[in-house]
């Protein structure tokens, strides 16, 4: 059984693990029934950089506040709130960044925050705010409340929240309008990624409103429809489900009475998630090739950043899924924190392994410079197509500082927070 955890002591540092109540709210901890582990748990990685006395001192010190993802040496917020942006049937709050110089006809970013996380939070880990500075475009943050859900988690497995017109969909849908109309937005460009919880979120925009999306970034996250209760949706996050891929496609197509064109896809996976099993990134991929038509065979492969990479294309060659798997990876959001170019912060969640989804899936978008929505060198046929993503993959030119902090393993009854610990201090250099 987890337990909370005070603050300002080493263990919260590291964010161990999280729990939640059967039902909510509670304003008296003493009424509170018993806690329930939740699946959401994260170590954080300490930075190998520092000597070893700097880095005991950064644990023991909780002003560093890592367990918010904050960089101690920026204190501005650079989300604003939006309001009045309708009925909000959800109850949900929403933030905005809208760049001082934006393009002409700018594009939309929908970013979804996972577990025990906040907007702000999220967008100084994943630099989202940075990347629209640079490019012009606007970015919205939908953010849970804790009435809703007291680990701060978007409802994506409750049957009010995940359907058209209704809860938490309805209201996140009613933010994108707001903003959209407010900033002259070409909607023929608003795409949504999400963390977790915030990717299964995310599933479900990409379902019940595909008519609004270009394309989505699902990070950690799961397929759409895959759990209508709490007990079903910590069953498929610790393994697979066994829908086949018609009837996850089928899911979709009743969602709403779209019936193409299709949201583009980018899903985003570690191998080493022990939170949410890595087969749900392919479970990601079977819901929605046969919408777009496409033959599981057909992908192509190759490695970006050192990590296995494929990518799916239509009949006029154009990718319209792809597949990250960040091998060796725990649960949360690829970072490049330490790269040539910086501008994302890591922590709690936001994991520093030497690519950046953020920065990869701006580019997907083609709302970069750099784009590279048409990956110019996805020409290798893959081997491991009837296989989890990139499972027998070549490692070889992997980056090293993608650090492996746990054994890879398809199964996890509870949370074992004496073994996170030690792990986390053994990645630090702490324990031995």
């Amino acid at each position: 059984m987890a337990t909370l955890l005070p603050k300002d002591t080493v263990l919260e540092i590291m964010v161990v693990a999280d729990c939640e109540w059967p039902n909510r709210p509670y304003s008296d901890a003493s009424a509170l029934p018993p806690l329930r582990p939740s699946p959401y748990a994260a170590t954080q990685q300490i930075d190998r950089k520092l000597p070893r006395s700097r880095r005991m001192r950064r644990l023991l010190d909780p002003s560093t506040r890592w367990y918010d993802g904050r960089d101690p040496n920026e204190d501005v917020e650079r989300l604003t709130e939006l309001t009045d942006f309708g009925k909000n049937p959800g109850g949900l709050r929403a933030r905005i960044h809208v760049p001082a110089t934006l393009s002409e006809h700018p594009a939309l970013v929908v970013v979804l925050h996972g577990c025990t996380q906040t907007a702000e939070a999220y967008d100084r880990g994943s630099g989202w705010s940075r990347l629209a500075d640079r490019n012009g475009f606007v970015l919205l943050y939908p953010e849970q409340i804790r009435t809703n859900n007291a680990n701060l988690c978007f409802n994506w497995f409750e049957p009010g929240d995940i359907a058209r017109d209704i809860g938490e969909a309805s209201s996140i849908r009613q933010m994108i309008e707001a903003v959209v109309t407010s900033h002259g937005i070409d909607r023929s460009r608003v795409f949504v990624t999400g963390l977790s919880a915030g990717g299964a979120m995310a599933s479900v925009m990409l379902a019940t409103y595909p008519e609004t999306f270009a394309g989505g970034g699902i990070i950690a996250g799961l397929p759409y429809g895959c759990a209508t209760s709490v007990q079903e949706a910590f069953g498929v996050m610790r393994a697979r489900g066994t829908n086949r891929p018609a009837a996850l496609a089928e899911l979709v197509r009743r969602a709403s009475s779209h019936d193409g064109p299709w949201p583009t896809i980018s899903v985003w996976h570690g191998t080493g998630d022990l939170t949410v099993n890595p087969g749900n990134a392919e479970a990601i991929v079977d819901q929605w090739l046969p919408l777009h038509g496409v033959a599981r065979g057909s992908s192509n492969a190759d490695l970006v950043d050192g990590y296995p990479h494929r990518a799916w294309r239509d009949a006029d060659g154009r990718i319209v899924i792809e597949a990250y798997s960040i091998s060796g990876m725990g649960h949360g959001t690829p970072l490049d924190a330490g790269g040539a170019d910086p501008f994302e912060v890591a922590g709690p969640h936001m994991l520093d392994v030497a690519i950046s989804s953020s920065r990869r899936l701006a580019e997907f978008w083609g709302l970069t410079g750099d784009t590279v929505s048409q990956r110019q060198k996805v020409d290798r046929p893959t081997q491991q197509d009837t296989s989890p993503i990139g499972i027998g993959a070549s490692l070889a030119p992997r980056v090293t500082r993608a650090q492996r902090l746990h054994p890879e393993t398809n199964d996890r009854a509870a949370v074992d927070v004496r073994r996170i610990i030690e792990d986390a201090l053994r990645a630090g250099g702490l324990m031995n």
